[in-house]
């Protein structure tokens, strides 16, 4: 079978490759973390298709390339329509896939993917910097003319994870074509469907053959295919450090540039001012996706003064949570995407427990609802130096520690190897930039959560990530900017 059907959507299980279906002599099993229920058998790329689809999108960047930036935003923003054409389809089978909230795909995530495409169309228009002279003689110089452009660079690798497929796509895609730029798009083996509705849905707004290639399979036998391929010019990867590792060591070959966001382990600072409702309101919210973001706030700083109410007003409320069926309105939280990701969160909590930690809340999966939904659960009595607190878990798992004053706060919030973001709750403007002016993050968020404006730059710092993208910084990455310098004088034509 070469299609599946996900609450009546049909969705084409083959690779799309040079503007048609193309299917595999292997296949892999995609099931819904729902209730463990298969869902399809999806086309399991390898060398041969992994070199098609290189081959498709070298042949179509050229063309796609010289289409003027207007042309080139038109078709993303018909991408968009398309997208919000099937917004209710597009949910359900993301959440069918991958178990996130139905509520949260229909009113925000899917949405998003569209406002991606819409942005990068928006801003490749205004895309620009004003020429500038540079003088070499007298007073008198009328000054060499400097003129910078955002040049395509070439087919571009983007490999992303399974948590927000369809979103996370898109925010590599959508910038990538406004480039020129063509496209191999490799999404994750656990939820693969969302990115083959978004090739049919680009093909339907009129992208040229080529432009977009998604490319299914494991990545352990087509991830090197692809980021070491000479003709591909860039790539990127949102995903796990030791996956990252080993896509730069395949793209040091070629000297690919790279751009990777990667794990998290930040914290949320919460002091005695802050206010308690709003303090706790962010806590709770870090169980957002079974604590399936990489940006969440895993690490509970709290100011020792007000430790116990904060504990007490965070189970009150963390108890209210509703986990269940991510299909209905009521449940908050849904289940983990994998057997193997609730052995890798559980197996934390173990080891944990056995090395002194206390659980004052959770713990365990969900014995009525099934192995795959694991409680939120709260961890207290965790050394720093501890796995636990070091190392991303990537589950519904946060820790709670203490600290006496500022520069312990900061102290612990730096001290781990990552730097993606960080939270501060604090009812001091003051304390607010001196605290957010020290902390090692590429986003710092100040009495609020996952506010994400396309415009700023996103990555991280240390483990967390190499590279910024939005905005601007997005054009750098997926270009080649060049410098056209130009004499005052020389021409022969004066027309």
């Amino acid at each position: 079978m070469s299609e599946a059907r996900i609450a009546g959507v049909a969705v084409d299980t083959r690779h799309w490759i040079g503007g048609r279906r193309v299917a595999s002599t292997a296949t892999f099993l995609d099931v819904s973390p729902i209730d463990g229920s298969t869902l399809a058998r999806i086309a399991r790329g390898g060398a041969d298709e992994a070199e098609a689809a290189v081959a498709a999108a070298k042949a179509a960047f050229p063309g796609w390339a010289a289409t003027p930036p207007a042309g080139r935003a038109r078709v993303l923003h018909a991408i968009a329509d398309g997208i919000e054409e099937r917004i209710e389809e597009l949910a359900i089978v993301e959440t069918t896939d991958n178990g996130a909230l139905l509520r949260s795909h229909r009113r925000g995530v899917i949405p998003r993917a569209a406002r991606n495409f819409r942005f990068f169309a928006d801003w490749l228009l205004s895309l620009g910097h004003e020429d500038f002279s540079t003088h070499t003689g007298g007073p008198t110089d009328p000054g060499h003319t400097n003129h910078i452009s955002w040049d395509p660079a070439g087919p571009c690798v983007l490999i992303t994870p399974w948590n927000a497929p369809l979103m996370l796509a898109t925010w590599k895609v959508a910038p990538a074509l406004a480039a020129g730029n063509t496209v191999i798009l490799k999404p994750a083996e656990w939820s693969p469907l969302t990115a083959s509705l978004l090739a049919d849905i680009a093909a339907e707004a009129g992208l040229p053959p080529g432009v977009l290639n998604v490319v299914q399979g494991y990545g352990s036998e087509i991830g090197d295919d692809l980021t070491s391929h000479p003709d591909v010019r860039r790539i990127s990867f949102t995903g796990s450090v030791p996956t990252a590792r080993r896509i730069a060591a395949s793209a040091a070959r070629n000297l690919t540039p790279l751009s990777l966001e990667l794990g998290g382990k930040s914290p949320l600072l919460v002091f005695a001012d802050a206010d308690p409702e709003l303090a706790v309101e962010l806590a709770v919210e870090q169980f957002d996706n079974a604590g399936q973001v990489c940006l969440a706030a895993t690490r509970l700083l709290v100011e020792e003064s007000i430790a116990d109410e904060f504990t007490d007003r965070f189970m009150r409320k963390a108890a209210r949570l509703t986990q269940g069926d991510p299909r209905a309105d009521a449940t908050d939280i849904g289940p983990t995407i994998h057997p193997r990701q609730v052995e890798r969160v559980d197996g934390f909590v173990r080891r944990a427990i056995a090395a002194g930690a206390r659980v004052v809340f959770g713990g365990g999966s969900h014995t009525r609802l099934g192995g795959l939904y694991y409680r939120p659960t709260l961890l207290t009595d965790v050394a720093q130096d501890s796995e636990i607190v070091q190392e991303e878990v990537f589950g519904p798992v946060l820790t709670l520690q203490t600290f006496a004053d500022e520069a312990e706060a900061i102290h612990l919030a730096n001290d781990t190897r990552y730097g993606l973001a960080a939270t501060v709750a604090t009812g001091d403007h003051r304390r607010a930039e001196r605290v957010t002016a020290q902390l090692v993050a590429g986003t710092v968020w100040v009495n609020c959560f996952f506010v994400r404006d396309l415009r700023a730059p996103f990555g991280g710092s240390r483990l967390s990530g190499v590279g910024r993208e939005g905005g601007t910084w997005s054009f750098d990455f997926y270009c080649d900017l060049k410098n056209r310098v130009t004499a005052p004088k020389g021409f022969s034509d004066h027309g």
